[in-house]
């Protein structure tokens, strides 16, 4: 009897024991699946991940930028000068591939980016109204000393604190920033690894380069400076955003405006 009892219970420690066992293997299997899945995915990630390159350029030269006067919203066109910094902005990137080419509907920003386009053999796939330059408002047309002369105090806080003063019925620096930002990351979404060129406007720039550098524009938006037909290169890729390249003009002749060339 008692050698019964014994045997039933070798026999029950024994399922038991295989029962542990088949569910350490059935644990196991399921680990190595996930770890497989895992280590199978991975790689995918990484080279889903593309890096898509912006060329953000602003316009050529106006009469209005010539003779200083606010300009902002005016449709103003390139002068002369302006047409032939379009034309050396195009030549220095006739070798650079690019996918895909995005304006802004006012003339001076279009027709630059026109002008590179031509280059390659393309056209302006199309403008974005969310690109335009940033209203001044009743200040528009007038020169810089005249409204120096009729709201110096105005006109003061224009220039030293642009961030927190918006001209009577202009557009504030904070809307234009906004809608300059949410081109980039459409843009980066639509097409990415690819590169793209933007002809675009000064002010709408440096507030976008300040959103990117995730800084606020009190801090740098005055030390952005965006030069005619100066060239930026942003890279997206992963959700970061790096500035390689920022208010290049030396298809100009020289470094930056205000440089002498050589003689």
């Amino acid at each position: 009897m008692q050698e019964k009892i014994l045997s039933r219970r070798k026999k029950s420690v024994e399922v038991k024991r295989k029962s542990v066992i088949d569910l350490r293997f059935k644990f196991l299997g399921a680990l190595c699946t996930v770890l497989l899945a895992i280590g199978f995915l991975l790689p995918l990630n990484v080279a889903s991940a593309e890096k898509t390159i912006i060329i953000l350029a602003r316009h050529g030269e106006t009469e209005y930028n010539k003779t200083h006067r606010y300009q902002g919203a005016l449709d103003i066109p390139l002068n002369e000068n302006g047409i032939h910094q379009a034309e050396l902005l195009a030549e220095r990137l006739k070798n650079v591939p690019i996918d895909i080419f995005i304006a802004s509907p006012m003339e001076r920003a279009y027709v630059t980016t026109e002008k590179v386009a031509a280059l390659h053999n393309r056209t302006v796939d199309y403008a974005d109204n969310r690109l335009k330059e940033a209203s001044y408002g009743d200040w528009a047309g007038k020169t810089f000393k005249e409204i120096e002369a009729e709201h110096p105090k105005e006109y003061l806080l224009q220039w030293k604190k642009r961030w927190a003063y918006t001209p009577p019925n202009g557009e504030s620096l904070q809307s234009i920033q906004k809608r300059y930002r949410a081109v980039l990351d459409d843009v980066v979404k639509k097409y990415p690894g690819k590169v793209i060129f933007i002809g675009a406007h000064s002010a709408g720039n440096s507030a976008v380069i300040c959103s990117l550098l995730n800084v606020p524009l009190k801090d740098r938006y005055n030390q952005i400076k965006q030069d005619n037909t100066c060239v930026n290169v942003l890279e997206y890729e992963d959700g970061k955003w790096e500035i390689r390249l920022m208010n290049s003009v030396d298809h100009l002749g020289y470094l930056y405006k205000g440089m002498k060339k050589a003689a």
